[in-house]
């Protein structure tokens, strides 16, 4: 993957000399410069037709740049040097980014599509009023496997990844809180331990799985399991929907020793320089017409209330990505553990992908 990071960041690059010229033209002839934003997302993870149609309705380009993990997002805003306007991330990440003064309060006058959001997702502990954030799309943290390889029913939770039948089978989404989650909940204890003993079991069960893990891969972990390359992945809700969509022999559960309940994010970083563009592409996104597009081809469970009305019950109506309050209850949200303890999470879960090799 390192070739593409280079070709993206050239992209990006010309990008941005292209967007200055354009602007000193607009202004040249006289035309009112509309500018543009920088929307920092993560990868596969937005209608490119949205991008055009917002782009189109309100004169506004969009220079669009992606991340792999809440991790390189955050530290890249950290440093500073591109003038993201509007970047996605996790819960978790948002209380750190609050903490680190690193967010613009959001202005709600100007969003007001804000009303379609359901309020079951909205004034969560993460970010208490929603002063820096809007929910962009949910989900959870499954497996999904191959039933018909397999055999239907034939994974119910965590721990039957380690069936010893499973050798060389299963598909790790690359990121640090989902593999430790796993290893923390297939013990019993919360996704958000801080105790160092619980850790360091879990890290310890991690690498007795090692022998069934084929690879810890990136967002193309969906293409590698609707191709059939590994008959079981750990992934989030929306790759699992996608593999469905392309290869129905694969089903998707909640593990019954329970997982994550995670929440994305629309914020504008203090690092935005078009703020006022940055806030009509956040209210374009909540629009429910345009939610419930976008929703389509992300796959991933939208939290705005009124664009179900958009979108065909079999979406809608799936308890595997619209879980029921029961399966809900048993789900935690990542807490922010701050910078120590997560640099531990890190340590451990790097110590596990060494001992693979």
């Amino acid at each position: 993957m390192r070739p593409l990071v280079y070709l993206y960041t050239f992209v990006a690059v010309a990008a941005l000399l292209l967007w200055a010229g354009a602007g000193a033209l607009e202004r040249a002839d006289g035309l009112p410069g509309t500018g543009a934003i920088i929307v920092y997302n993560w990868g596969d993870y937005i209608d490119p037709d949205v991008l055009r149609r917002f782009e189109e309705e309100t004169r506004i380009r969009v220079i669009y740049q992606t991340f792999d993990s809440n991790e390189a997002m955050l530290a890249k805003i950290r440093q500073g040097g591109t003038p993201f306007d509007v970047a996605v991330p996790s819960e978790y990440t948002v209380s750190r980014m609050i903490a680190e003064d690193l967010l613009i309060p959001l202005d709600h006058a100007k969003l007001p599509n804000l009303k379609n959001i359901d309020p079951l997702f909205l004034n969560l502990p993460f970010d208490p009023g929603n002063r820096y954030s809007v929910p962009y799309f949910w989900g959870t943290v499954g497996i999904a496997y191959n039933k018909d390889a397999l055999g239907d029913g034939a994974i119910r939770g965590w721990n039957d990844l380690w069936d010893p039948d499973y050798r060389d089978s299963v598909l790790l989404i690359d990121g640090v809180r989902e593999v430790m989650g796993m290893g923390l909940n297939s013990l019993g204890h919360s996704l958000n331990d801080t105790d160092l003993e619980h850790l360091t079991a879990a890290k310890a069960k991690l690498d007795a799985l090692t022998p069934n893990v084929r690879a810890i891969v990136g967002d193309e972990i969906k293409f590698l399991l609707a191709n059939e390359e590994a008959p079981i992945g750990v992934v989030w809700s929306g790759d699992a929907a996608e593999v469905i969509d392309e290869n129905d022999a694969f089903d998707y559960v909640i593990p019954e020793e329970g997982t994550n309940l995670w929440f994305d994010t629309f914020v504008i970083p203090k690092t935005a320089t078009n703020v006022d563009g940055a806030h009509a592409f956040i209210n374009f996104m909540l629009d429910a017409e345009v939610a419930a597009q976008n929703t389509e081809y992300v796959r991933y469970s939208t939290p705005n209330r009124e664009a179900l009305a958009y979108l065909p019950p079999e979406i809608t109506e799936d308890q595997r990505f619209y879980p029921d309050a029961e399966t809900l209850r048993r789900l935690e949200v990542y807490r922010d553990l701050g910078r120590t303890m997560l640099s531990t999470y890190s340590e451990l879960y790097l110590e596990f992908k060494m001992h693979r090799k």
